[in-house]
């Protein structure tokens, strides 16, 4: 699995910074956003180092596929109210005119009462 030893989510995937963790498994780590921009906002981070999703390539689907799956169950636990009158959002941003400000691919995962409208 390819790392990126200056790329910052390498470091917390591989517990060299802390993190405060919503899930970890082999592939993956979730852990909250240090500056949330909604009551729930946490990250999906694949362990391998993976740029953005313009990296993506068919061996990542079933990664991703399970990240995408396991989003909601996470945003449910850390406190999003159920569909339909509750839920959550989901952005991944993709290079600098995606927003991208750390090149490691990431999931954001927003909860609660429109939070986006922030920007």
């Amino acid at each position: 699995m390819h790392t990126d030893p200056d790329c910052i989510f390498c470091k917390i995937a591989a517990g060299k910074i802390p993190s405060k963790k919503v899930h970890e498994d082999d592939g993956m780590l979730a852990f909250h956003d240090i500056n949330p921009w909604a009551p729930v906002h946490f990250l999906m981070v694949p362990k391998e180092h993976i740029p953005s999703m313009a990296q993506v390539e068919e061996r990542h689907a079933p990664l991703l596929g399970r990240m995408l799956a396991l989003a909601p169950k996470l945003a449910m636990r850390e406190g999003c109210r159920p569909y339909p009158e509750g839920g959550f959002r989901i952005v991944i941003n993709t290079g600098d005119d995606g927003g991208q400000e750390v090149h490691h691919l990431h999931i954001h995962v927003y909860g609660g009462p429109r939070p986006w409208k922030r920007g």
